[in-house]
């Protein structure tokens, strides 16, 4: 019985030290043991692979920053040193490129700094008693005329449910749902966004018919800096869906998406009702 109990022990603690020493491979693997200590076995694997994933998006997130941020130094830097060298003359069409690469650097640190208010946020958020479809309306106004000058209908179909929520945090998850529709809707499409209430949840949804996502892409759309095929050649750094994503589980909720290639996207995010 001592030797039952001590040898899957005596396997833990080899398997602790091995990854304390650096070894993020090491798990314990199927034990034979009794059921807490093997319950214990399987808990100690699942968290040496959420570690190991957890790892690999800081390394892909570091990656990624210095590859986005790569491209535009590189062009600012190659168009001053133009000017400066008499290469090239400072024209109206020279100096808008140059702004639109200083733009584009201001987004894209505009975008960590929402990350990280995001992560305080989801720790202490202000609850109060509000109605979805008013923060879902004030979302869909103030991007109105981003939505007239791209040339794509929002639809808006808001039937008011009440809800506990940080109003400022969850106008941001509807503004980013609203914005991520858009970048993948051409002209003349449709985004919709609706509210209605199902038994004891507040659900919005937020469609589209744009392109689509790809099957294979569709389980990563809620993965920080993750950006799939088709979002290759549209600008965005890739956060706006995982923001949205963990500020809906700190109010309660979930964020889900399905999509067809080629017949547009549904993200329906579900909150409790009060």
């Amino acid at each position: 019985v001592a030797r039952r109990i001590t040898r899957p022990v005596t396997r833990l603690i080899a398997v602790t030290r091995a990854m304390a020493s650096g070894d993020r491979t090491a798990r314990a693997g199927g034990i034979r043991a009794p059921g807490e200590l093997r319950d214990l076995a399987i808990a100690f694997d699942q968290m040496a692979a959420t570690l190991d994933r957890q790892d690999q998006l800081r390394r892909d997130l570091v990656a990624d920053v210095a590859h986005e941020l790569r491209t535009p130094v590189a062009i600012l830097q190659a168009g001053h040193e133009a000017l400066l060298d008499g290469l090239a003359e400072p024209t109206p069409a020279e100096l808008t490129s140059l702004r639109d690469e200083v733009l584009r650097l201001a987004r894209m640190v505009g975008d960590l700094q929402t990350l990280a208010a995001a992560d305080a946020a989801a720790l202490q958020l202000a609850l109060h008693p509000g109605d979805l479809a008013g923060i879902a309306a004030a979302a869909a106004a103030s991007l109105a005329r981003r939505f007239e000058a791209a040339g794509v209908t929002l639809d808006q179909d808001l039937a008011p449910v009440p809800v506990r929520a940080d109003e400022r945090w969850l106008h941001q998850v509807i503004t980013n749902l609203l914005t991520n529709a858009l970048k993948f809707t051409p002209a003349g499409g449709h985004v919709a966004i609706r509210t209605s209430q199902r038994g004891a949840n507040a659900v919005l949804q937020v469609s589209d018919t744009g392109v689509g996502i790809p099957a294979e892409d569709l389980p990563h759309v809620f993965e920080r800096f993750w950006r799939g095929r088709s979002a290759a050649s549209i600008s965005g750094s890739g956060i706006g869906l995982a923001i949205a994503a963990e500020l809906a589980q700190a109010h309660g909720g979930e964020l889900t998406a399905r999509s067809e290639p080629g017949q547009g996207a549904e993200f329906t995010l579900t909150l409790p009702a009060t």
